[in-house]
């Protein structure tokens, strides 16, 4: 069942034209992910799809009996009204039947009539069918998963980053049949995106998705369709499978350009050589070579080169962080905290929202003093720090002035030297791109001139705060590339777990009421070291309340001193019984049957161009239901371990 389709949609603002022959189409059940560099139109796309933009020529079908969420990268609010009153304000029929609902309560308090009956059982029965009782339930969810706060604050007085989350959870409690989200983990910590992840996985919901988000996109989405210049090209696959065909396809690009070159070589020998065209051989072989001109003058994109800048000379004596402590209005955000920075590190900073992250880099970057304890630079250290805040820059100025402000030319590690137009168009600033003001450029596009300012100040320690916000997959691959390859010293703060994983050493995490662990590991490692952790702690504490209680159960019977090791007073294990054996045996056949099968469901999921999207749908949907199964049966078999001595 289709509920989409683009058909050769086209773009232009003043002479910038952001895309052309955009063509394709979502089925029902169907997850994509939308992918285009910075200032290509992406989001102006989704403002197309959704009525908001009217496009320079094409057609979008949307399906009209379906109900579409929209998630804009800057949502409309009245700042009067509510939390609860925005978040409820979906015109979908749940919230509708929940209105007239507590709407016949009220009447019906006041004087029950026959027909008020009769519409309050009907209502009662669309409830029903539509399980419009859980709603409440995802409300609270939503809420609470999205730290949101109270329900009566008035939607003015919530920071840009939480009115964000209040547009998010009003599209995830819209009960959508298609969901259009522009970069929806914006603005959201590590476990709220893993949240997001999984509530979007066990939804029946159709999705049109812009993230720069690559481990993201892998979780939600079963295909990707980029657009490039004036063609669409669509990806059954993830993010890998995109990276390896987009490859394969520039590749082939290349060699038909060397081919045409060639050939161009020889026509323009004729050409010179026969300069007039009578006959209509040699019209139409002139024609062709027109044809072919056009063509070896648009010459296809090569893999970039790597770039690593020269920064200034880092000394033995770094920075050293001594026994520093910080709060405010008596929640302490940092506590004891000691450490000394060493040379070429590349430091990952996690954690929720709230818990210091930021407050740490003002600390080190001498924005604001600690409470106690102290900090010393080396004194060749110099910082380079990207705050989220982003740059400010007159509207009116050019991009190439922007940056000439900080450096004419920038040299590289080997000692050569680049023009500032020529560090612009290795970060995608192509030539038009750099003479127009700074007004016009996409908000993407604001931020990786604002991360080109600061890597141009040669600094040789890099603090940067949510470097990844906003910037396209290709850029964060240029960043990757440029800072793998960086010799000073990196601190970062990210919730892209792919960008994390790729480039630091270790992680500083913040876990809340001032302490912060170094991990020694990647994010993905320390996510299973935590996992593991956790559960050990679950079954120590399981341990421990089954044998309480059974020192409890004990007490006041005559032999409570032969049920007890007078070592640790903790009861020995009984003997299993045949019915409890019987059980042990059948989960443990039960585990391993659930884990076989969703190992053939995970690795269908990894090559989905042997399925249907619905098919892709129904085996997400199916690993979800067995993970929940495998908790269960694993959580009874611990009971029995921890009970019975087998």
């Amino acid at each position: 069942m289709n509920y989409l389709s683009l058909e050769d949609i086209a773009k232009t603002y003043g002479e910038k034209t952001l895309f052309r022959h955009v063509t394709f189409g979502l089925e029902k059940g169907q997850r994509t992910g939308l992918i285009a560099r910075n200032g290509r139109g992406k989001s102006t796309l989704m403002q197309i799809i959704v009525g908001k933009v009217l496009p320079d020529s094409g057609t979008v079908t949307l399906r009209k009996d379906i109900q579409v969420g929209y998630l804009s990268q800057n949502p409309e609010i009245d700042p009067s009204q509510s939390l609860i009153d925005y978040l409820l304000a979906s015109d979908n029929e749940t919230t509708r039947l929940l209105h007239r609902y507590e709407e016949l309560v009220d009447a019906m308090a006041r004087q029950n009539t026959p027909a008020l009956q009769k519409e309050w059982e009907e209502t009662v029965s669309e409830m029903d069918r539509l399980q419009a009782w859980n709603y409440e339930d995802r409300v609270k969810e939503v809420l609470f998963r999205l730290q949101l706060p109270h329900l009566q604050q008035s939607m003015g007085t919530l920071s840009g980053g939480q009115q964000k989350k209040a547009a998010l959870a009003k599209v995830l409690l819209a009960d959508a049949d298609l969901l259009l989200l522009d970069e929806p983990t914006n603005h959201l910590d590590i476990a709220m995106i893993e949240w997001l992840e999984e509530f979007l996985n066990r939804q029946n919901t159709s999705l049109l998705l812009i993230t720069h988000d690559r481990a993201f996109l892998d979780a939600v989405c079963h295909d990707i369709v980029e657009i490039d210049g004036e063609q669409t090209y669509f990806y059954k696959g993830d993010y890998a499978y995109f990276l390896e065909k987009k490859a394969e396809r520039e590749s082939i690009a290349l060699a038909e350009w060397e081919k045409a070159k060639n050939l161009y070589r020889r026509e323009l020998e004729w050409m010179r050589r026969m300069p007039s065209a009578r006959g209509t051989k040699a019209r139409a072989r002139k024609d062709a070579f027109e044809d072919l001109k056009a063509k070896v003058s648009l010459r296809p994109k090569q893999e970039e080169v790597t770039l690593s800048l020269q920064s200034e000379r880092l000394g033995n004596k770094i920075m050293e962080v001594n026994h520093v402590s910080m709060g405010f209005d008596g929640h302490t955000l940092i506590k004891d905290f000691s450490y000394t920075f060493k040379r070429g590190e590349k430091i990952g900073i996690v954690g929720p929202n709230g818990s210091g992250k930021s407050t740490f880099l003002n600390l080190l970057t001498g924005r604001i003093k600690p409470e106690d304890g102290h900090i010393v630079l080396g004194q060749t250290l110099q910082i380079g720090y990207y705050e989220q805040g982003g740059l400010w820059a007159p509207g009116d100025k050019r991009v190439i002035d922007i940056i000439k402000e900080t450096a004419e030319v920038v040299k590289t590690d080997k000692g050569q030297e680049m023009s500032a137009s020529q560090f612009l168009q290795y970060f995608q600033f192509d030539p038009t791109t750099q003479y127009n003001y700074f007004s016009l450029l996409s908000g993407g596009e604001k931020r990786r001139l604002y991360l080109l300012k600061t890597l141009m100040a040669h600094p040789n320690f890099l603090i940067l705060d949510e470097p990844t916000n906003d910037l396209d997959v290709f850029t964060l691959m240029l960043l990757e590339n440029f800072l793998q390859h960086y010799e000073g010293c990196v601190l970062m703060v990210s919730h892209d777990r792919h960008f994390m994983d790729h480039l630091v050493d270790h992680l500083f995490v913040f876990e809340g009421e001032g302490r912060i662990k170094d991990f020694y590991g990647t994010y993905s490692e320390y996510k299973k070291w935590r996992a593991a952790t956790d559960r050990q702690a679950a079954i120590e504490a399981g341990a421990e309340k089954t044998a309480a209680a059974k020192v409890v159960s004990n007490v006041g019977t005559k032999n409570v001193g032969s049920d007890v090791n007078p070592a640790n007073g903790v009861p020995p294990k009984k003997k299993p019984s045949y019915k409890q054996l019987k059980e042990k045996e059948a989960l443990e056949n039960e585990i391993k049957t659930l884990e076989t099968r969703k190992q053939e469901l995970e690795t269908a999921l990894c090559a989905p161009e042997n399925y249907k999207p619905e098919e892709i749908t129904a085996f997400s949907e199916e690993i979800g239901r067995l993970q929940t199964a495998l908790d269960t049966a694993e959580m009874r078999w611990l009971e029995l371990s921890e009970a019975c001595d087998f």
